[in-house]
């Protein structure tokens, strides 16, 4: 049984979603400390033919504090600023209609990151057909007093996993060693290359999940899951490579079979 553990990041890229896909149960890490300037409330957009980075206002967000207890603004005025942002950004997409009720209703109403984020970790997955069980960490009976490593695998052995996939940017937090010797295959997700129309521009790639949900109907980014390596304990999947043109556009993807 496969898991993975990652924070509940605010409408994370396509990378996010292939490691949520590539398990059994997927753990939001909800109860660890909330770091400024990171991921949690904001990422970046296509707007105008470039990139461009949104932030969702907290309430005095703290370090001190856990994600799963900083709060969104309660500014509507605020939520529907950055909303209008969205829209002007994506309301020529061809998936528009479809995506920007879904993301409205999320940020309009939740009232901390981890509930708004954790949500939309839900109605994407449904909305994608992704059946993953998602466990919020908060709820499990653990022992908190274990950190970083300790605790992924703690979490993992409580959930009865036999692998552990994390992300490739990850790697160097943890030991193959010390994952073998309690019986876990640590493993490895790395994103290959991914490209899609986005309006006529340049290609501008590294977004947010709603660029992809903008542009791409399901069975596309169905397609863009597969498109990764797994690697760890000198194991790797095949990687088949194949070409697209679109438009001025030309991408490499690489699907693994």
């Amino acid at each position: 049984m496969k898991v993975a553990i990652m924070q509940p990041y605010f409408f994370p890229y396509i990378g996010y979603w292939q490691l949520i896909r590539a398990v059994d149960k997927y753990v939001v890490y909800d109860d660890v400390s909330y770091i400024k300037g990171g991921w949690i409330n904001r990422n970046n957009i296509l707007l105008n033919g470039k990139r461009h980075l949104i932030t969702l206002p907290l309430d005095n967000p703290s370090s001190f504090r856990n994600i799963n207890e900083i709060y969104i603004t309660s500014n509507k005025r605020v939520r529907e600023k950055l909303l209008r942002t969205i829209e002007s950004a994506y309301k020529k997409a061809p998936f528009f209609d479809v995506i920007y009720p879904m993301i409205a209703d999320l940020i309009l109403n939740a009232m901390t990151i981890s509930e708004l984020n954790f949500n939309s970790i839900l109605k994407i997955c449904d909305y994608l057909g992704i059946a993953t069980e998602i466990i919020l960490s908060s709820y499990l009976n653990k022992d908190n007093s274990l950190k970083g490593q300790a605790k992924v695998i703690h979490i993992s052995k409580i959930l009865g996993a036999n692998t552990y996939i994390n992300a490739i940017g990850g790697k160097k937090l943890y030991s193959f060693k010390a994952f073998k010797e309690v019986g876990l295959d640590l493993q490895f997700l790395e994103m290959g290359d991914i490209c899609y129309k986005q309006y006529d521009n340049e290609f501008v790639q590294g977004l947010s999940v709603i660029d992809a949900l903008m542009f791409n109907d399901k069975g596309k980014i169905h397609d863009f899951l597969k498109i990764r390596k797994i690697s760890g304990g000198g194991r790797r999947k095949r990687i088949l490579t194949y070409h697209i043109f679109f438009n001025l556009n030309f991408c490499t993807e690489r699907i693994a079979v």
